[in-house]
């Protein structure tokens, strides 16, 4: 069988390095916000080019804790409503409302899955005052027009990049004297990114962990008291935080495979270059991609009218495949309050959606196998 994602085949390089990590740590006897968290948050900001990076327990809490931090500062208030795609994983949304915040879910474009941004505009009014920006599967939304939305209706700006590490935009140049000037207001917004680092991310450790990046000082002053407690000294609370730290033997196995990233992504954006070029089959609808470095490929996902077909057949084949995701949110029983929504677009993809593998362990050999049991069927 070849699986959807071996984490034992991706951490087992790491194998001698994660241990001479934990002896590090256990000689050091500073288990929570030490020398190995702060070593990371620098890096990961470096490596982000961002000013600040807050590490925190998960990319969920990343998120919450991003609208609860603007909460604080007077940028949000409870009942704000927040633009964020209907085609996305549940989380993305579960974050606004853990926040006290109303979701506005706008449908995807279907070549690339990622909000349509002509369609937000749809649905800004006097209470919109955020856009919560998906960068699905590994691939950018579309941040220009989103941040010159944000620029023209004076809306907060917040990123889910829980799949996207690594992406980033091609700089185009241009000598327009408008468009330059509406690139350096998107360049000056404060905005801020969360990342989740669950084990099967492109960068992941060996259990939860999360990270928050901005420019925003005033932002990242807030979070790194919000993530523990409240609090900046010891024992004196000024926000009713929460505790929600990046442990410090995650960020230590960060701290180890950090480097690797831009490497493990670019083996990623080859498979998916061979897919791309060799899968021919009628039956398989295939990913829309530029070619340039905005996309990640933290999963190949194709689609098929025949879903279950195609998935029974690939596992006899031993093929292992995943459906990212069978359910849109707005149809999920926890949110049973949306059950009379309609969002066609969204439908279609969670309806038709399969996630084949791809990682940077898989080999030439058996990405030609995969490509040569689709085209057969």
């Amino acid at each position: 069988m070849i699986p959807f994602l071996d984490l034992k085949k991706i951490n087992k390089p790491y194998e001698t390095a994660f241990q001479d990590k934990l002896k590090l740590v256990l000689d050091n006897g500073w288990y929570i916000l030490g020398k190995e968290v702060e070593t990371f948050e620098k890096a990961f900001a470096e490596y982000c080019q961002t000013q600040y990076c807050i590490g925190v327990g998960n990319g969920f809490d990343a998120l919450v804790l991003i609208f609860k931090g603007y909460i604080q500062l007077g940028k949000l208030q409870k009942g704000d409503e927040v633009i964020v795609p209907a085609n996305t994983y549940i989380a993305s949304i579960l974050a606004i409302l853990q926040a006290d915040l109303i979701p506005v879910l706008v449908e995807p474009k279907l070549e690339t899955y990622n909000v349509d941004p002509d369609l937000i505009q749809q649905q800004i009014t006097s209470k919109t005052k955020a856009i919560l920006a998906v960068h699905l599967y590994g691939q950018l939304a579309e941040m220009d027009k989103i941040n010159q939305l944000a620029i023209e209706n004076d809306l907060i700006i917040v990123e889910d990049a829980a799949q996207s590490h690594g992406a980033f935009k091609s700089q185009i140049p241009n000598t327009d004297v408008q468009e330059n000037n509406l690139k350096s207001k998107i360049n000056n917004l404060k905005s801020a990114t969360a990342y989740s680092f669950y084990p099967g991310k492109n960068l992941g450790c060996l259990g939860d962990g999360g990270a928050i990046t901005t420019n925003d000082s005033e932002l990242a002053k807030v979070l790194f008291s919000l993530r523990n407690y409240g609090s900046e000294q010891k024992y004196y609370n000024e926000y009713i935080g929460v505790n929600s730290r990046l442990d410090e033997l995650q960020a230590s196995f960060l701290n180890v495979k950090l480097p690797n990233l831009d490497s493990d992504n670019d083996k990623r954006r080859a498979i998916a270059k061979r897919y791309l070029s060799e899968i021919k089959n009628d039956k398989i609808m295939l990913p829309f991609w530029d070619l340039s470095g905005n996309h990640v490929f933290h999963l190949f996902v194709i689609r098929t009218s025949n879903r279950e077909d195609l998935q029974a057949y690939l596992t006899q084949n031993n093929i292992q495949t995943v459906i990212h995701y069978p359910v849109p949110p707005h149809q999920q029983k926890a949110l049973k309050d949306w059950d009379n929504l309609s969002f066609p677009i969204t439908e279609k993809i969670h309806n038709e959606v399969l996630s084949l593998p791809i990682s940077p362990v898989l080999t030439d050999e058996e990405v030609s196998f995969i490509v040569a049991v689709l085209n057969r069927y």
